[in-house]
C-alpha cells in the first residue's frame, strides 16, 4: 500500500519525517528481548512536530480555561531560552469570545502580538482548545493522504511508559477523500503540560482499511489445525532458549520465525520508500510570503542573533542540515551517539 506525504502548510518543509521505530528510548528494557512488544511499538509511524532542532515549545493547561504556550530557540547551540509566550484565554461558560495575551521574554527584541500568536498556531490548533476542558491539539509536521478505501488512525505512542502520561483521544479520518492535517488532542489536567522538540514524537498514526468485518467460529479441523500449531510453536522455541547477560532466559524463534516469512513484503516496503520524493528544498522568501507565511522585520537594536532566527522561523525557512558529530546523540532518537547508530557505516 503506497501512503502519500504532504508537508504542514504553516510550516513547510519543517520537521522529521514520518517513520517507524521499535527500539525507542523510552522503551522498557525487557521489550529488547520481546519481539511482540518491539513489533507493537512498531505498528505506527511516529509523528514529530514542525521544529527545526534548534526549537523547542511547551504548553501547559493553567486550569479556568487558561493556555500558556511558551516558545524558545537556540541558535548558538547554547543555552535554551524562552522567545515569547502566549496565554489563550477561552470565554467561561463558553459564551463570549476568547483572547491572548503575549510577552516577549527577551527584552530589546522588537516584534509584534500578531506574529507571536501565528507561531502558536504553528505548533497548536487553538480552535480545538478546551474541547474537552483541558484538551490540547498538537500539529504534525507532516500530513498523509491514503489510497481509496482507507483511513487514518492518529494515536498517543504505543509503549511509551514514563510517567507521567497524558490522555489522548483517538482520532480516525477518511484521508483518501478528505485532506486532514496532523493534529493529535491530548487532555491535560489543571498544572500539566506537554513539551515538544525537534526529536521527540508527538503521536503516531495507523492505517487501517475501511471495510466490514465478520466474525465465525472455527470449526474442528482448524481446532486441531490451531492445536498442532501450539505444541509445534513451544518445541521451537525451547529448542533455542537462551539467556542474557543478566540471566533472563528468552527466545529468539518467534521473531527469526517472522523475519523469514515478512523478508520479501519487507525488501518491496524498503525499495517503496527508497522511491519516495526527496526532502523539500528550502522555500525562497518570496514564495513563503506567497504561501501566507509572515516576514518580521528586525529593528536597530535588541540581540541581532535572537531577531534573526526568530525571522527564519517566523516565515517557516529551511536552513541546510547541519553536521552531526561522531560523538553527538544521534537525531533518530535511539539514545546512542551518531558513531553507534546511524553514522556507523559513514
Amino acid at each position: 500500500m503506497d501512503v502519500q506525504l504532504f508537508a504542514n502548510s504553516r510550516r513547510p518543509g519543517v520537521g522529521l519525517r514520518p517513520r517507524r521505530e521499535s527500539q525507542r528510548p523510552l522503551l522498557p528494557q525487557h521489550a529488547r528481548h520481546c519481539p511482540v512488544l518491539e513489533a507493537g511499538s512498531a505498528a505506527g509511524f511516529l509523528v514529530y512536530p514542525p521544529l527545526t532542532p534548534q526549537e523547542a515549545f511547551h504548553i501547559g493547561y493553567l486550569g479556568e480555561g487558561r493556555y500558556g504556550f511558551v516558545y524558545y530557540a537556540n541558535p548558538t547551540g547554547g543555552k535554551w531560552e524562552g522567545i515569547f509566550s502566549v496565554t489563550f484565554v477561552l470565554p467561561v461558560g463558553g459564551v463570549g469570545t476568547s483572547s491572548e495575551e503575549v510577552a516577549f521574554l527577551i527584552p530589546g527584541v522588537p516584534q509584534s502580538r500578531e506574529n507571536a500568536v501565528l507561531m502558536a498556531r504553528m505548533f497548536i490548533a487553538t480552535d480545538d482548545l478546551g474541547t474537552p476542558a483541558g484538551a490540547v491539539t498538537l500539529r504534525g509536521a507532516w500530513n498523509f493522504r491514503t489510497p481509496p478505501g482507507w483511513d487514518t488512525l492518529y494515536t498517543p505512542v504505543f509503549n511509551m511508559l514514563e510517567r507521567p502520561i497524558a490522555p489522548m483521544m483517538v482520532i480516525r479520518v477518511e484521508t483518501d477523500w478528505y485532506a486532514h492535517d496532523s493534529e493529535f488532542r491530548y487532555v491535560l489536567t489543571p498544572g500539566e503540560g506537554i513539551s515538544g522538540s525537534h526529536s521527540l514524537p508527538i503521536g503516531q498514526v495507523l492505517f487501517v482499511p475501511r471495510e466490514e468485518i465478520t466474525l465465525s467460529d472455527c470449526g474442528e479441523e482448524e481446532l486441531e489445525a490451531i492445536r498442532k500449531s501450539r505444541e509445534e510453536f513451544s518445541r521451537d522455541k525451547a529448542a533455542v532458549t537462551r539467556s542474557t547477560a543478566y540471566g533472563l532466559p528468552y527466545s529468539p524463534h518467534y521473531l527469526q520465525a517472522s523475519r523469514s516469512r515478512n523478508t520479501p513484503a519487507r525488501d518491496g516496503a524498503r525499495d517503496a520508500a527508497a522511491s519516495l520524493e526527496p526532502p523539500p528544498q528550502p522555500v525562497p522568501l518570496a514564495q513563503s510570503r506567497s504561501a501566507g507565511s509572515v516576514h518580521i522585520q528586525p529593528g536597530s537594536h535588541g540581540p541581532a542573533e535572537a531577531v534573526h532566527y526568530l525571522q527564519e522561523a517566523a516565515i517557516g525557512a529551511v536552513r541546510p542540515p547541519r553536521k552531526i558529530g561522531r560523538n553527538e546523540p544521534c537525531p533518530c532518537g535511539s539514545g546512542r551517539k551518531y558513531k553507534k547508530c546511524h553514522g556507523e557505516n559513514q
